[in-house]
């Protein structure tokens, strides 16, 4: 199973990232475009940099020359994030961990959390920004959990319906459309969080560092 890593041009992770990732397997770096420049900082030396490469400084490409493969991709119906993961399904990859990808631009913030939710029917996506994990799931899955942890829950339309056994304010057949209503800070009551979910993809975030803590990656 090959997974990656991709690195985007917002708010750089914390190196201690890495490390902790290639220890669950995901050994190949991607950077989209100016995402090299966050590399750069933290001393990280990527596999690809792939973008129209408008974003990324001289002096980053320059470093970069002879140490990662550079590929130019001038479309414009993609984003550069978007190119990546093309990329990466073209190669087969079957899971990526997105990093960067939200930042103090929130266009680009709420674009690239649309680009998880399209892409996740092809290829599996996590999100780690600075604090947060984000996965995407469907259908029945069990969840390892701390009790008295937060977990938040985002559906996308009436269609999709959620139950759940294991979280303070319980869910049943319950609808959560985006901007209508939201299961923002709900909380496990128990070590498993069970979850059916019917006719759609759903969103959980949770605290990256107490999910790291506990193994619960």
């Amino acid at each position: 199973m090959k997974k990656c890593i991709i690195i985007a041009n917002g708010k750089a992770p914390k190196k201690s990232i890495f490390p902790f990732l290639k220890g669950e397997g995901y050994s190949t770096i991607i950077c989209a475009d100016g995402g090299a420049n966050s590399a750069k900082r933290l001393n990280i030396i990527p596999d690809f940099i792939i973008g129209d490469l408008d974003s990324i400084h001289p002096d980053t490409m320059k470093f970069y020359e002879s140490k990662a493969v550079i590929k130019r991709v001038k479309s414009q119906d993609d984003t550069d994030v978007e190119k990546c993961l093309k990329f990466a399904i073209k190669n087969g990859f079957s899971e990526c961990v997105l990093t960067g990808v939200i930042g103090d631009r929130l266009d680009h913030s709420f674009s690239n959390l649309g680009i998880v939710l399209r892409y996740s029917k092809l290829i599996s996506l996590k999100v780690i920004s600075e604090r947060s994990f984000l996965t995407v799931h469907k259908g029945n899955f069990c969840l390892k959990a701390i009790p008295g942890e937060t977990i938040s829950i985002y559906a996308f339309d009436r269609k999709t319906k959620i139950s759940s056994t294991g979280l303070k304010y319980e869910l049943l057949n319950a609808t959560l459309p985006y901007g209508l209503r939201e299961s923002t800070s709900n909380e496990a009551v128990s070590e498993e969080v069970h979850l059916k979910v019917k006719g759609g993809l759903i969103f959980i975030i949770r605290d990256f560092n107490l999910v790291k803590k506990h193994d619960l990656f």
